[in-house]
């Protein structure tokens, strides 16, 4: 068996997510990581049995040797560290937010490109296993060849009152750009796996909580070149009826000119096909470490393609194209008209 020799940087609540499913990947040994608070690293060490910590990135690399790194850092740092990665040959996979501009995001690319690297970004949520099977169902055809409709309906209730995500992820506070930068995202990637590119997007965003700095507040409508037509209704203010809202994170209905396939906030899924009742589609989904187990999932695929040398999913040039859209959405809220979608 091929074996991978990993180290990753970050030690945030994320990041345990990701040291987990890493320990169920058998190709794969995380031999060290890297964080600049030794109380949060030593909680790693000890959870996740990693043997070494560094307190210098570079340092790491450098006397590690290792094949690969997990970067799980604030997006500001991505560039430096992708950049030193990929000139020291190291292979990259790299949380989302990818980076603070669409611009740095390019430099990340282009730097990972020119060293002949592999680079992959983590973007999970299309590795969710409902998103998955949704997509196996529109390949064959269960519901027409036509989507009509994708439309996603979010409320996480942890975005309202003073204490506003302190609990979890409290820098979300300081984001200037807040919701679609750091959750839309996830959907405007899906919605692209599912239905393919987007054309064109409308988008009214607003900030409900003033203790935060971004938006906590959007509405947005895509338009696809196949014809179809997406919406994202979300907020982090109010709240789901759900006693899990961060399993789904919502509910998501698909129309197409055959049927309806519905998921449920708990992970069911249906399909109605015109003139017949709804029914349950049965499927493999559990609520493993984070939202179907899907960071294992996006893990798992970043090595299954660094042993078949295939295409990753969320290479670097895909996912400048869906912080394409991202940007048009902001452009289109502050404008407050469409905005088609520029190659960029």
């Amino acid at each position: 068996m091929t074996q991978f020799k990993g180290v990753c940087v970050g030690a945030g609540y994320f990041s345990h997510f990701q040291y987990e499913a890493w320990q169920r990947i058998p190709e794969v040994t995380i031999t060290a990581l890297c964080n600049r608070d030794p109380g949060r690293a030593r909680t790693i060490l000890d959870k996740f049995g990693i043997a070494r910590h560094y307190t210098d990135y570079r340092a790491m690399l450098e006397k590690e040797r290792p094949d690969f790194v997990d970067v799980i850092t604030p997006p500001p740092t991505h560039l430096e560290m992708c950049r030193i990665a990929a000139d020291l040959g190291v292979h990259v996979i790299c949380q989302k937010p990818l980076a603070p501009t669409f611009a740095e995001a390019q430099q990340i690319v282009a730097s990972t490109t020119r060293a002949g690297i592999r680079f992959m970004v983590h973007e999970n949520w299309r590795f969710q296993p409902w998103y998955r099977e949704i997509k196996k169902l529109l390949a064959a055809g269960t519901i027409g060849n036509q989507i009509h409709v994708m439309s996603f309906r979010s409320r996480m209730g942890d975005g309202w009152g003073e204490n506003a995500y302190l609990n979890r992820q409290p820098y979300f506070r300081e984001y200037p750009r807040l919701l679609v930068y750091e959750n839309g995202v996830h959907f405007i990637d899906t919605y692209r796996y599912l239905a393919g590119e987007i054309r064109r997007v409308y988008a009214v965003l607003k900030k409900l909580n003033p203790v935060i700095q971004g938006e906590d507040f959007a509405t947005v409508v895509f338009e696809f070149e196949s014809g179809a037509t997406g919406l994202w209704d979300a907020n982090r203010y109010n709240e789901s009826n759900y006693p899990t809202p961060r399993y789904t994170f919502g509910e998501f209905l698909v129309d197409a000119n055959g049927g309806s396939i519905r998921l449920y906030n708990d992970g069911r899924l249906t399909i109605q096909r015109l003139g017949e009742r709804e029914t349950d589609h049965p499927y493999h989904h559990e609520n493993r470490n984070f939202s179907g187990d899907c960071c294992y999932t996006t893990q798992r695929h970043f090595i299954d393609r660094l042993l078949d040398g295939g295409e990753f999913e969320t290479n670097g040039p895909d996912y400048l194209r869906t912080l394409t859209v991202q940007d048009a959405v902001y452009a289109s809220a502050a404008l407050g008209s469409p905005q088609l979608i520029q190659p960029r």
